[in-house]
């Protein structure tokens, strides 16, 4: 069975979490992607977070299904390979700054001339003509321009949620949407585009149920004490022994009855219905009753269909949650320098167990295969070499 992207190719100049992730994903639909790396600034995810036998985990996390090469864009020689390189390229991903591709001599409408049917995306935080297209930022600082940190947290303070929202939701999986819909597009009119990505621009879809609330009712909503984020007794995290947490989710009545049911305080309902004016009285009911509990006395609740009550698992113990495994969505990939390591598998189940077709790439492993195949000698590699180019 063949991939659904074979035959497409990317090149990928990005770097860090966003652009990286988002060609990862092609790749594991069957993209043939080329990542674009400086000869002597390499991604710094080579670097991060290296464990102390010196693996680089969190860039063979982002960066499997590649060949890499190394090409300094800031030569003005260094277009040669790249203009070459993209005569057979169907999608271009840079995350520079605005005008920093310009500037380097490789704005979209540079090579909307040479290549019309190229399909360019830029991944930034801030849009580009915009404001703030100058300003560096994080994944911290988008959530907090998009209102998005204003919802997460508790009623005295909002709090960094951990996971990278703006960089992931808003950056990664919003360009591979519009990536896929733009080739598409191209399927119907033959012409490339340019897709604009803004991080920030992005992290607002995040916040549809906050803005439908606030649009009904005039009233902005408040941080942890919303429906879904604290406000409700049935729908809340409770701290059991061990310093552990368990989530609550009966948000319908029929739910929470059934929960209650099985920890024989359904009767509580007749006099202490679960209405606003009883909220509290509930949630020192229902935290007095978990902080009497651990994981192994809750292990009947948790594995109930009608209970809605789910452990809060670490990371650790997601690695090795059986269903998971099962349905490969960690899987381990033997290396021979590192031997065995667990990797995430694809979100797409129409690949997976099937994703996995080529390691993390080394620092510009492929590129001396791949500017012969596009038809450079070997004296003109020689050349690019001594002239830093590569």
């Amino acid at each position: 069975m063949s991939l659904p992207l074979e035959g497409v190719t990317v090149v990928d100049l990005s770097l860090l979490l966003p652009g990286p992730l988002c060609s990862m994903y092609l790749g594991d639909l069957g993209a043939n992607v080329i990542k674009v790396e400086n000869p002597r600034v390499p991604d710094a995810t080579r670097s991060m977070f290296v464990s102390k036998e010196g693996i680089p985990t969190l860039y063979l996390m982002l960066n499997r299904n590649k060949k890499a090469i190394t090409l300094n864009l800031k030569r003005k020689e260094s277009s040669e390979v790249l203009f070459r390189l993209l005569e057979k390229t169907d999608i271009l991903i840079e995350g520079f700054r605005p005008k920093a591709m310009e500037e380097m001599g490789f704005g979209y409408e540079t090579l909307k001339k040479k290549f019309p049917k190229l399909i360019y995306c830029s991944i930034a935080g801030y849009p580009e003509g915009g404001k703030l297209q100058d300003f560096a930022g994080h994944d911290g600082n988008y959530l907090a321009l998009s209102g998005v940190l204003d919802q997460i947290g508790t009623v005295d303070s909002p709090c960094l949620s951990g996971a990278q929202f703006a960089d992931i939701g808003g950056g990664s999986l919003t360009a591979l949407c519009s990536i896929l819909a733009a080739l598409y597009q191209r399927e119907k009119t033959g012409k490339g585009q340019k897709v604009d990505i803004s991080m920030l621009e992005a992290s607002l879809q995040f916040l549809n149920l906050y803005v439908g609330i606030y649009l009904s009712t005039g009233v902005v909503p408040k941080r942890g004490a919303e429906l879904l984020s604290g406000k409700l007794p049935n729908y809340n995290i409770y701290k059991v022994q061990g310093g552990r947490f368990v989530f609550l989710g009966t948000l319908e009545e029929r739910f929470f009855r059934a929960f209650l049911r099985k920890i024989d305080k359904e009767s509580l309902l007749e006099d202490i219905p679960l209405d606003e004016v009883h909220y509290q009285r509930w949630k020192e009911i229902l935290t007095h009753y978990f902080a009497g509990q651990n994981y192994e006395t809750l292990k009947p609740l948790f594995e109930n269909t009608e209970c809605c009550l789910t452990p809060i698992k670490t990371i650790a113990e997601v690695l090795e949650d059986e269903e998971f495994i099962k349905r490969k969505l960690i899987y381990e990939i033997e290396y021979s320098e590192y031997g065995k390591l667990k990797h995430l598998g694809s979100p797409f189940s129409i690949v997976r167990g099937k994703e996995n077709r080529l390691l993390p790439p080394k620092h510009g492993e492929h590129t001396t295969q791949i500017l012969k195949e596009l038809g450079f000698s070997s004296e003109k590699i020689s050349e690019f070499k001594s002239k830093k180019i590569i």
